[in-house]
């Protein structure tokens, strides 16, 4: 009919506009990556390309290499620091990235689920460990932040039951002296308590903005940005650096944490895994800004 848009041709227009923005995007990657990424996440860096030291992990060698590197890694403080990407995130939608962010060897790897599927979790290193046994081990720490759609979506799409989750977004609320009613979002976490010099706060705001003009409908870019290949710099810097300043927030949280509060956070972050697995879990809405029951 005259005056309407199909279906359709809206998601193509939507992709044309996501397509645009990439090409803006990777048209100003140089100088994107000389005034934005030597600095990422209190990581110190050289004056390399960000590439150098954020490695995309999308072959099954690859992985085996990667899972090599995780053999002996110490559990205190957690070594693993992790965080998903995709569109939709959920059971409803799908996983394309999952960002591993190793605190001793100052690597962080974007493994590409989107390419490798199940293959992403079931390739083993040499001693025979796959990234699924490392995330259902209750003996390896792991460090998510709001562990609960990322929980849903493994759960639902690849049969990976969480197990050993430190969860940040419930430490911060642990070490609060004010109304813990409410939690907080990253973003907030990241300004109010990882103390950024004025250069990294502008580094991770401009990286982070670069990144959401890509993939939020709203500027008009597309979630399926996550699921193009190759994945564009600008794409891969806002995958890597929130993972690599979650050491920092672990650090700051857990230096406050008193031994009972400790215990609670790790019982709640337990109770957010197995909700994630439930047939009614909802991921959206205000219910998920409400702390845990008793806490408040």
């Amino acid at each position: 009919m005259c005056g309407t848009v199909s279906k359709e041709h809206q998601e193509s227009r939507n992709l044309t506009m996501a397509d645009s923005v990439v090409a803006e995007a990777n048209n100003a990657t140089d100088h994107l990556l000389s005034t934005v990424t030597k600095s990422l996440g209190g990581i110190s860096v050289d004056d390399t390309a960000a590439g150098d030291m954020v490695e995309m992990v999308d072959t099954a060698a690859a992985l085996s290499k990667m899972l090599d590197g995780l053999d002996g890694v110490p559990t205190q403080p957690p070594s693993l620091y992790f965080d998903l990407e995709g569109e939709s995130l959920s059971r409803h939608g799908s996983i394309s990235i999952l960002q591993l962010h190793v605190l001793p060897s100052k690597r962080t790897y974007l493994v590409d689920v989107h390419t490798l599927q199940h293959t992403a979790f079931s390739t083993c290193g040499k001693n025979g460990r796959s990234l699924k046994e490392i995330l259902e081990c209750d003996g390896i720490p792991k460090v998510f932040f709001d562990v609960r759609n990322d929980s849903d979506a493994l759960y639902s799409h690849f049969n990976i039951s969480l197990a050993g989750v430190q969860d940040l977004q419930l430490m911060e609320l642990a070490t609060r002296t004010f109304s813990k009613r409410f939690v907080n979002g990253l973003s907030r976490c990241i300004e109010r308590d990882v103390c950024l010099s004025v250069q990294e706060l502008a580094a991770w705001k401009a990286v982070k903005d670069a990144g959401v003009k890509l993939f939020a409908p709203e500027y008009g870019g597309s979630y399926k940005v996550f699921a193009k290949r190759p994945l564009c710099d600008a794409i891969k810097l806002y995958c890597a650096q929130d993972v690599q300043i979650l050491p920092r927030l672990w650090s700051h949280y857990s230096s406050r944490m008193s031994p009972a509060w400790t215990m609670k956070v790790h019982r709640a972050s337990k109770e957010r895994v197995a909700l994630s697995q439930t047939a009614n879990y909802n991921g959206k809405g205000p219910h998920k800004a409400l702390a845990p029951p008793g806490w408040y």
